[in-house]
């Protein structure tokens, strides 16, 4: 049985049990407890189920996995007026770190006039967007490429990018909220946010309004370790008080 075929059938599991460990699975299915491990992570790496200790859950429908491509075409406008603010945050000579958000990604098309700079990123797309550019240096974490991403994922990539110091890191977010701060629903893209966090003077989070307010199921950073939110105008009265209120600061 191919992984596909099995995907499916863990799925179809998970659709009618809600939660179950690897044993159980691996019962049902008649297959090595091992096997079903490497699907459950493959999994949630794609956003299409919680791992658990010991097992998997059902993935909350609010957060399903999203290629890049589609990623692209949810809330654009909104992304293309985040991503010429942020743009307006760097200057000339800085070094800055870009995660494979699809929001971030929108930085690109205003960042071209401001050189000399230098970018770090995990992000093919952000990476192919100057690869002839004068005046912008490139340079690419290596490791694991995520297709559907478009992006290097996995502890190799980590590792690279906490070689490195940026004056400022613009990432993006799964979710966003006053209690829980900073969350995703990959594993994978968490980490390449947090070395990102880590070895950054500042840090700005790119997050469309419909984001904020809401959780995944893993959170990979507080509110105090952010620089600013960068989001849109239709951010609540409500929303933009309770950020202040926490020392928040929008750019809206």
């Amino acid at each position: 049985m191919g992984y596909q075929e099995r995907k499916k059938k863990i799925l179809r599991i998970l659709d009618k049990k809600e939660s179950m460990d690897v044993q159980e699975i691996a019962d049902e299915m008649e297959i090595s407890a091992v096997t079903i491990r490497r699907d459950l992570q493959m999994l949630a790496d794609e956003g299409l189920l919680i791992r658990t200790h010991g097992g998997a859950m059902k993935a909350e429908p609010r957060h399903p996995f999203t290629a890049y491509e589609d990623k692209e075409t949810v809330s654009a406008s909104r992304k293309k007026y985040i991503g010429q603010m942020a743009a307006a945050l760097v200057k000339p000579g800085d070094t800055i770190f870009m995660d494979c958000g699809s929001t971030v990604f929108a930085m690109c098309a205003y960042l071209k006039d401001i050189t000399p700079l230098r970018i770090i990123t995990n992000s093919l797309p952000v990476a192919a967007q100057f690869m002839d550019s004068n005046g912008i240096s490139v340079n690419l974490a290596g490791g694991e490429m995520d297709g559907p991403r478009k992006a290097i994922h996995g502890d190799r990539a980590v590792a690279h990018l906490k070689t490195y110091h940026a004056n400022k890191a613009f990432i993006g977010t799964d979710g966003f909220s006053v209690k829980y701060g900073l969350s995703a629903h990959s594993e994978t893209e968490a980490s390449i946010s947090s070395a990102m966090i880590s070895c950054a003077d500042q840090t700005f989070v790119l997050c469309d309004s419909s984001k904020i307010g809401k959780d995944s199921y893993l959170k990979f950073a507080s509110l105090t370790m952010l620089t600013a939110l960068v989001t849109d105008k239709e951010l609540s009265k409500a929303q933009t008080l309770q950020l202040k209120e926490k020392n928040v600061k929008v750019i809206n």
